[in-house]
């Protein structure tokens, strides 16, 4: 860090604004809302200003710069057009130790005004250090559409009611989960949608069950014999899809409940990138499952979530991609059902979709292809996947998963089955990512191309006459960058 963040307390504090313009009627601006008390010194003073400031607190001194008017100030802002006067202002700032912020000039700054997002009391500064404002400014304007108005009142709330929580919840954990709950539950959902008072009875509601189940749970302790457990409470396992590797593609609900997790059972397709913005102090175990070669076997991912969750934990189950898209997370619901542990289920852009949008090739195109097919490369079983028969229609997209090391047999198959050799194909090499390669030819040439230049897996296969149009479609930025120059080569060919 350059700067370190710290909020002012300016509430009825005094403050010198030298100038009298636009710059300073910004600056005027924002620490009125501060509640400051104001001085504004120039000796013209715009009808802005004096409109803005009419309150009994503030003061418009129509004179020259005279260093007797930041004596006893809270902090110092300069900003006119004199560059002397503003350098005057800062020697004479320095010489009293008052902090002093010269607009638009850095090294004369002691604090720099950040990007405000304003959820009072919740607020959010954002600075580039006087580097780039105009992105500090982009930043806020992004922030602006992520959080909901009802976030100040939400916090307003907790205020009044933290005392009472505090009371009726004696420990840190259980008052963080208490929050947590109230915060991403019923109680926000009803202030964010402007039923102040119901989300206020919600969350006393809240407390009162929490309360009387901590009771229950002393009660249940203090009348235990030595084999007896004490009751738990039972925690939730969120099956959380987490694209295809690029984390700008995660779900705002995904996001959110990978904050939340105690711990994290995480696949090989998950991307370092989207593990890095799960909590930092969660536990994170690696199940993952690549062709032969599991980890930990399906029914040990399903027992490890149930095992967590009844300890109370909050589990999230981070998948690459899609969970209901080849990611067994339908088998893992019926484990979690059967086990009466509670769970979400969050979508995750699919590998498929990802690697249409990244690559330029639609699925669907009203020339070209009217359906679109995702198919396994392998079954349940381990058994190969040869239902070909079904996949010869020429206006049908066909996208299959973990076919490249079956490429050979599949497009052999595709082929005597009855699609035509000359079928388009594109194999698309770790989709989203920046070492994302695209390999396109037909069904009869791909094998030889990829021999000569084989992809890394993960990898996908899109077959179809949509793949023709890569080359026409493709944007090649720079969050995408073939590695492979020779493979980009033969897309031309």
């Amino acid at each position: 860090m350059n700067t370190f963040p710290l909020f002012f307390k300016l509430d009825n504090q005094p403050v010198l604004i030298v100038g009298g313009g636009e710059v300073a009627q910004r600056k005027a601006d924002l620490l009125s809302r501060a509640g400051a008390c104001i001085t504004i010194l120039a000796p013209k003073i715009s009808d802005e200003i004096q409109a803005l400031l009419t309150d009994d607190r503030h003061a418009l001194i129509t004179e020259h710069y005279d260093k007797k008017y930041i004596e006893g100030k809270r902090i110092v802002i300069a900003g006119t057009d004199d560059e002397a006067l503003n350098h005057q202002v800062h020697a004479d700032c320095k010489a009293l130790n008052i902090p002093v912020n010269v607009v638009d000039t850095p090294p004369l700054c002691d604090f720099i005004f950040p990007a405000i997002v304003d959820r009072n009391p919740i607020v959010i500064g954002i600075s580039s250090n006087g580097k780039a404002p105009v992105l500090a400014r982009l930043t806020r304007a992004r922030l602006e559409t992520l959080i909901p108005q009802g976030y100040g009142k939400l916090a307003k709330l907790a205020g009044d009611m933290r005392d009472e929580v505090k009371s009726k919840i004696p420990t840190l954990t259980g008052r963080r989960q208490f929050w947590e709950k109230a915060f991403e539950g019923k109680v926000s959902e009803l202030m964010f949608a402007g039923r102040s008072v119901e989300a206020e009875q919600a969350l006393k509601q809240q407390l009162e069950q929490t309360h009387q189940q901590l009771i229950s749970n002393s009660d249940i302790d203090q009348n235990a014999t030595h084999s007896a457990k004490p009751a738990k409470t039972t925690g939730e396992v969120y099956i959380v899809g987490a694209g295809p590797g690029d984390p700008e593609l995660l779900t705002f609900k995904a996001l959110r409940l990978m904050q939340q997790a105690d711990i994290v059972y995480y696949d090989a397709l998950v991307s370092d990138a989207v593990l890095d913005l799960c909590r930092r102090d969660a536990d994170k175990i690696f199940v993952g499952k690549k062709r032969s070669n599991h980890a930990v076997a399906q029914q040990g991912i399903n027992q490890l979530m149930i095992d967590a969750a009844k300890s109370g934990k909050r589990v999230v189950r981070l998948k690459g991609g899609d969970p209901f898209m080849f990611g067994r997370g339908g088998e893992e619901i019926q484990a979690l059902r059967a086990a009466s542990i509670p769970y979400q289920v969050v979508p995750g852009i699919t590998a498929a979709g990802a690697a249409s949008c990244y690559t330029g090739i639609p699925l669907t195109h009203r020339d070209h292809s009217q359906s679109v097919r995702f198919v396994t490369g392998f079954l349940k079983s381990g058994e190969p996947n040869n239902g070909f028969e079904s996949l010869t229609n020429p206006h049908e997209t066909i996208v299959f998963y973990m076919g490249l090391h079956s490429l050979v047999r599949l497009t052999t198959g595709l082929i005597d089955a009855g699609r035509s050799p000359d079928t388009a194909i594109a194999i698309v090499s770790q989709a989203s990512l920046p070492t994302q390669q695209v390999m396109t030819g037909t069904l009869q040439n791909i094998v030889a191309k990829h021999d000569a230049n084989p992809l890394p897996t993960p990898a996908l296969l899109i077959v179809g006459e949509v793949a023709k149009l890569h080359d026409e479609l493709a944007w090649f930025g720079e969050h995408i960058v073939n590695t492979d120059q020779q493979a980009h080569a033969l897309n031309m060919i």
